[in-house]
């Protein structure tokens, strides 16, 4: 029983001997494992490190750049902001002004109306009173509607209604509305029409507008003595249309400004806003056309503009407005 039992106590011993060698192994390869470890995180630390350290460098290099672009969006948001509020004051004084005028003339016209006899024989009698303030009414009702156009304009809310509508009879209106004003001044005025009826889709009432401002300028610039001509043609696909000068023409550099809001051909003219070529180009590029100005310092100006030709294979209007197409 003493052998067996030590025999027992040594197995016992035995194995408890092969346990602490494999706990001592199980550590030992723990300790391996750890040191694995370590160095992997300090190398994957150094690599962080590094991605960081790379990722500021690239940071501090784009800093400034975005922020120059920054500044220069700033700068020409402000640029604008100005130059708005610079436009919107010259409107304002020009507005003020112009309305100012045309108040003052009404208020004294109707002051003669209601003076003394002496006072209406001095003046022209209340019938020439009561023509200016006709005249003055129409100017401030003209200038009214130009500043209604431009906000029409702005907003993108421009309304056209185009319908079949004879562009003939209307070049020929036109020269009708203006005939009296231009013999006034001694400026002769002539209509030149290829076909005797123009029909097409356009809104007439715009399309008018539009010739209205031209022949005005026109008148506006003309010297006494001077002529005026009006034309009008279907040809490539497109109804053109050009009302010509023989005033004081326009600089060369000069001639694509003429279309741009508030100008005007110096800053001492204040016969209108420059309002209403800026409203002409607008009318046209509504009805899909163009328009453009060619011009010589002496040799007066030309003023183009064409819209497309929609209804070239509709026959002719029926009743349309008789007359001399040609020369009027």
């Amino acid at each position: 029983m003493l052998r067996a039992a030590r025999l027992d106590a040594d197995h016992r011993s035995d194995e408890a001997a092969a346990r602490g060698q494999a706990i001592d192994g199980i550590a030992e390869e723990r300790s391996l494992e750890d040191d694995v470890v370590r160095g992997e995180r300090a190398v994957a630390d150094e690599n962080l490190r590094r991605e960081r350290a790379e990722h500021a460098r690239v940071l501090s290099r784009l800093l400034p750049l975005e922020r120059g672009k920054t500044d220069r969006h700033l700068l020409t948001e402000r640029a604008r902001s100005d130059d708005a509020l610079s436009h919107r004051d010259d409107f304002l004084s020009i507005v003020s002004h112009d309305l100012r005028n045309l108040l003052s003339g009404i208020v004294l016209s109707t002051e003669l109306l209601v003076s003394d006899g002496s006072a209406h024989d001095e003046e022209g009698g209340p019938a020439v009173a009561a023509a200016r303030i006709r005249r003055y009414a129409a100017r401030m009702s003209r200038l009214i509607n130009d500043l209604v156009d431009v906000a029409s304009i702005e907003s993108g809310k421009l309304a056209t209604t185009p319908q079949r509508s004879d562009a003939g009879a209307l070049l020929v209106e036109t020269v009708e509305m203006f005939q009296p004003v231009a013999s006034e001044r001694g400026i002769s005025i002539e209509l030149e029409v290829a076909e005797r009826s123009l029909p097409a889709e356009f809104d007439q009432e715009r399309l008018l507008q539009v010739l209205s401002n031209l022949v005005s300028n026109s008148i506006k610039f003309t010297a006494p003595g001077g002529r005026i001509r009006v034309c009008g043609e279907r040809a490539g696909g497109e109804l053109r249309f050009s009302v010509s000068d023989t005033g004081p023409g326009i600089p060369r550099d000069l001639l694509e400004l003429v279309f741009e809001r508030f100008w005007q051909a110096s800053e001492k003219d204040r016969r209108g806003l420059g309002l209403g070529l800026y409203i002409c180009k607008s009318i046209v590029e509504a009805h899909g056309g163009r328009i453009w100005v060619e011009s010589r310092l002496g040799e007066g100006s030309t003023f183009h503009f064409t819209i497309p030709d929609r209804a070239s294979s509709l026959s002719p209007l029926v009743n349309a407005p008789p007359g001399e197409l040609g020369s009027v």
